[in-house]
C-alpha cells in the first residue's frame, strides 16, 4: 500500500495525518511547535514524529510515497522556500522542500502555504465540491484567500497568489498592518486588528460591556466582542459593523476582479455565524447590481483541513 503524509505546520502546533493511496486518513499526530529550532532542526523533529507514527500504526518507511506541507508564511512555489513566516521567523528564508528531499530521500515533496492548502481541501473535500471556480477566505486573526479557477489552485507568478486581506482601501490612513502598510482591509476587519480599534474607542472614552467582560482593555478578543454584540452593547454592534463594511468591500473587490460566484469562509470568527456574516452579505449585495446568484458558504473540513490540503498537494488535478 501506498502511504502519503499531509503535515500542517501552524505558529503553535504541527498537525500530521497519514493517508493511504486511497486518501483514507490511516492515522494523526499533533504536537507543539518549537519556534526556537532552527529551519533543518524544526523539520528533523517532524520526520521523527512521522515515522514514530507510521511505525505506530505498522507502516514499512519504504510505503511512504509523498509528503505535503502546508506551512503559516508567504512560500515560494514550487521552489518550497519560504519567504517571510511572521509566527516561525527562524525559519525565514529557509528552503523546505530541498532540506526534505534530504531527509526524505525518493519522496515527493510539496510545499506551499496554508491558505493555499485549505483552498485545495475545502474545493475537494468540503462545501466547494463540485464548483470548477471557488475562493476560499479564512476570516480569522488574519484575513487571505485561496483561488480556484477551473478546479486549480491558481498561486501566481510566485505563489504569492491569495494575499487579498493586504489589498489597500485607505492607503496611508489607518491603524497600521504587519504587513507594513496602513489601510490595508485587513487592518479593518480580522479578528486580530478589530480589537485594536476596540482599545482605541476605550481610550478615547467609549463606554463598553466588553471591558467587564474581559475584565480589561487588553483582554478583549472576539469572543468578547461576539457576546457583548448579542447583548447589544453599542461598541460591539459598532465594531460589527466595521468588520462587515470592509470584509464586504473584500468580498465585492474579488467578486468584481475574478467573477467567481462560490466564496467558502473559513477561519476562527466563522463561529459567528449570522451575526457577523449576515452583515457581510447585505454590504457585498448593497453594491452588487445584477442579479447572478453568488453563494456564501461555511467551510466543512474543520480541524482536518490542513492535513488535507497538505495531501491534496500531492494530487495535482489533470489537465
Amino acid at each position: 500500500m501506498r502511504v502519503y503524509a499531509g503535515i500542517d505546520v501552524g505558529g503553535t502546533k504541527v498537525a500530521l495525518g497519514l493517508f493511504g493511496e486511497d486518501k483514507t486518513l490511516l492515522g494523526k499526530a499533533k504536537f507543539p511547535a518549537d519556534p526556537s529550532l532552527s529551519g533543518e532542526a524544526f523539520f528533523r523533529r517532524i520526520v521523527e514524529v512521522l515515522q514514530s507514527k507510521m511505525e505506530e500504526l505498522g507502516l514499512p518507511w519504504e510505503q511512504l510515497q509523498g509528503v505535503g506541507v502546508g506551512l503559516p508564511c508567504m512560500v515560494r512555489y514550487p521552489q518550497g522556500q519560504v519567504v517571510l513566516c511572521a509566527m516561525l521567523p527562524a525559519l525565514n528564508g529557509f528552503p523546505v522542500k530541498e532540506c526534505l528531499e534530504k531527509l526524505l530521500p525518493g519522496v515527493q515533496v510539496e510545499v506551499d502555504n496554508d491558505g493555499h492548502c485549505a483552498a485545495l481541501a475545502e474545493s475537494r473535500h468540503g462545501a466547494g465540491q463540485g464548483r470548477q471556480h471557488m475562493l476560499f477566505c479564512p476570516v480569522s486573526t488574519g484575513l487571505s484567500s485561496g483561488i480556484i479557477l477551473d478546479g486549480k489552485l491558481f498561486r501566481g507568478s510566485n505563489g504569492f497568489a491569495g494575499e487579498s486581506g493586504h489589498t489597500l482601501v485607505t492607503p496611508g490612513a489607518g491603524i497600521p498592518c504587519g504587513c507594513g502598510n496602513q489601510g490595508c482591509i485587513q487592518s479593518y476587519a480580522s479578528g486580530g486588528m478589530i480589537v485594536r480599534h476596540i482599545r482605541q474607542w476605550i481610550a478615547q472614552g467609549e463606554p463598553t460591556l466588553m471591558v467587564q467582560l474581559a475584565g480589561s482593555p487588553e483582554r478583549i478578543d472576539a469572543r468578547h466582542l461576539e457576546t457583548a454584540a448579542r447583548a447589544g452593547d453599542p461598541m460591539a454592534l459598532k465594531a460589527l459593523d466595521q468588520m462587515a463594511l470592509y470584509l464586504g468591500v473584500w468580498v465585492f473587490n474579488l467578486y468584481m476582479t475574478l467573477n467567481i460566484d462560490c466564496f467558502v469562509f473559513g477561519g476562527g470568527l466563522i463561529y459567528m455565524g449570522d451575526l457577523l456574516f449576515d452583515r457581510v452579505r447585505r454590504v457585498f449585495d448593497s453594491y452588487r447590481h445584477t442579479q447572478e446568484p453568488v453563494d456564501f458558504l461555511f467551510a466543512q473540513c474543520g480541524q482536518d483541513a490542513g492535513i488535507l490540503g497538505a495531501l491534496e498537494l500531492l494530487f495535482p488535478p489533470l489537465s
